[in-house]
């Protein structure tokens, strides 16, 4: 995803607001999972997310989303935004998160998403870090830290 940062994007420093960068993540995160498992999707968690520097007014954002892992109902997707500046084509890496999605059904119920297949090297690192997380997820879940949805 590509978008033009305009000025009502921003804060009085004329940086993009932290939650529209949220909500465009949770937007090409969500593109990924829809793509993925070829059905609605609800957003059931967000790892923490860091700004690491500012997108500012007149740059592009740019979302990379991309399927980590496919469980049973659920799948991990990593979003990674940078921001670019127009005129010089310089790129930031400005922020990355993951992002847990449960496959829906019609009547709103939880159902199964396609296995993921990892093919490169990267895919099958990405496979194996996406299972470490969701079994730290469901650990601090599970102890209460969380509440259950």
């Amino acid at each position: 995803m590509v978008e033009a940062v305009l000025p009502n994007d921003a804060n009085a420093l004329g940086n993009m607001l932290g939650g529209r960068v949220m909500h465009l993540i949770d937007i090409a995160g969500a593109l990924a999972a829809h793509r993925h498992s070829m059905s609605h999707v609800v957003t059931a968690s967000v790892d923490s997310l860091d700004f690491r520097s500012p997108i500012r007014v007149g740059e592009f954002i740019i979302l990379k989303s991309s399927v980590n892992r496919a469980f049973r109902t659920s799948m991990e997707v990593g979003v990674k935004v940078f921001s670019e500046n127009i005129l010089t084509g310089e790129r930031k890496h400005t922020s990355s998160a993951y992002l847990t999605y449960v496959a829906i059904d019609l009547d709103g119920q939880p159902h199964p998403v396609p296995p993921l297949v990892p093919e490169t090297e990267d895919d099958r690192r990405r496979y194996g870090e996406a299972g470490e997380r969701r079994r730290l997820r469901l650990a601090t879940r599970h102890k209460g830290l969380l509440p259950q949805p």
